[in-house]
């Protein structure tokens, strides 16, 4: 694996700079469906509130905004890419729907109860600890709230050169087992590409 290689596959997990801003732009064709069967799951009303982990550069959050004019909310790892994602949603910032913050989803500064769905594309493979990021999502959630999980395939990322340093990859049996050890009983997943990428649908 080259350095040039190893250091875009550190820009998925953290975009910065102006290749983050690239690798941003390259994620919102790539990830298209994702965004899409994601958005689809959810069931919003304009009163309500959706957490996004990992926003980058706040294409979901756009969708979500189309689709349901609710309440967004949403936390990144990359300072950078606050400014990009303010920028793209300036409607809802101006509504004052739009609340983006700088943090990690394992230590969510929320109180408890606080959101009604909470939504991750692709991020799941860079948390430092994956049942206390689940269980600070699903602490952050009403009860019959939902989190949606897009994540690509353990598969499909074992064959993508960038993903060969840094990414945890899991199966989508790995994903539930590690939600019920986070206290989620109501768990679901659904495919979105055949033997590409999947959604697993946590409900508190």
């Amino acid at each position: 694996m080259s350095k040039l290689t190893e250091y875009i596959g550190s820009q998925f997990g953290n975009p910065r700079g102006i290749v983050g801003f690239i690798c941003c732009k390259c994620m919102n064709i790539i990830n298209k469906k994702m965004y899409k069967k994601t958005v689809s799951l959810l069931t919003l009303d304009k009163n309500q509130k959706l957490l996004d982990i990992g926003y980058g550069n706040g294409y979901l959050l756009k969708l979500a905004d189309k689709s349901f004019g609710c309440y967004l909310y949403g936390i990144d790892i990359s300072e950078d890419m606050k400014t990009l994602a303010e920028k793209r949603n300036k409607k809802a910032l101006k509504a004052n729907r739009l609340n983006l913050e700088v943090g990690d989803c394992c230590n969510l500064q929320f109180a408890d109860n606080s959101f009604d769905a909470v939504s991750s594309i692709n991020t799941v493979y860079f948390w430092s600890d994956t049942v206390k990021g689940l269980s600070e999502i699903r602490r952050c959630l009403v009860p019959g709230g939902c989190f949606i999980n897009a994540v690509y395939t353990k598969e499909w990322l074992s064959r993508t050169k960038m993903a060969e340093k840094g990414f945890k990859k899991f199966e989508p049996a790995e994903l539930v087992e590690l939600g019920k050890q986070a206290g989620f009983e109501n768990i679901e997943v659904t495919e979105i590409v055949k033997g590409k990428s999947f959604a697993v649908v946590y409900r508190k």
